[in-house]
């Protein structure tokens, strides 16, 4: 089983253009796949399979989600409430950002809004990169209060983004 599991791809994609998930279908052979309950999703190549050591238990990938492609304006609207956010939320905070919270918050800003018109595609595809980008952004260019300003930054895109897209889309 660890070969099989270290042969798998790294979770986390730098694109969305190879974003996919995977639907595992487990079974004992003694009851087939479709009366499995759902299983979650997986970001993983369909041809991957385990095998459960000492047993007939097998695992294989059954089908291939495609997200979809980002929406501009969805990513526009999205950018402006995450902006609006952040200046609200690190202008609590100025004895730490000083007068470098127009600058962080644009910082933060421009890697937030080139994420949503290139890689979002919806529910599964918000990805932790952008969030080290900015830390690590604003930390290269001297500016404090990076982790920080990534922190407030990838707390409010957990708690909005997908539901903001899921009424956007009427999904």
């Amino acid at each position: 089983m660890a070969s099989a599991i270290s042969a798998a791809p790294p979770l986390l994609h730098s694109s969305s253009k190879s974003f996919s998930s995977t639907k595992l279908c487990c079974s004992n052979h003694v009851s087939p796949c479709q009366n499995k309950p759902k299983t979650p999703n997986f970001h993983t190549h369909s041809s991957l399979i385990f095998k459960k050591k000492d047993s007939n238990f097998i695992c294989r990938a059954e089908k291939e989600y495609k997200f979809p492609d980002p929406i501009p304006e969805f990513a526009d609207s999205e950018t402006v409430k995450f902006k609006t956010h952040l200046v609200k939320k690190l202008s609590k905070k100025e004895d730490m950002f000083g007068d470098s919270i127009d600058e962080v918050v644009g910082i933060c800003t421009q890697i937030f809004n080139e994420f949503l018109h290139t890689e979002y595609g919806g529910p599964g595809t918000l990805l932790v990169l952008p969030f080290i980008d900015m830390a690590d952004t604003v930390n290269d260019r001297g500016l404090p209060g990076g982790p920080q300003a990534a922190r407030a930054a990838v707390k409010w895109a957990q708690a909005h983004v997908d539901k903001d897209w899921k009424e956007w889309s009427g999904a």
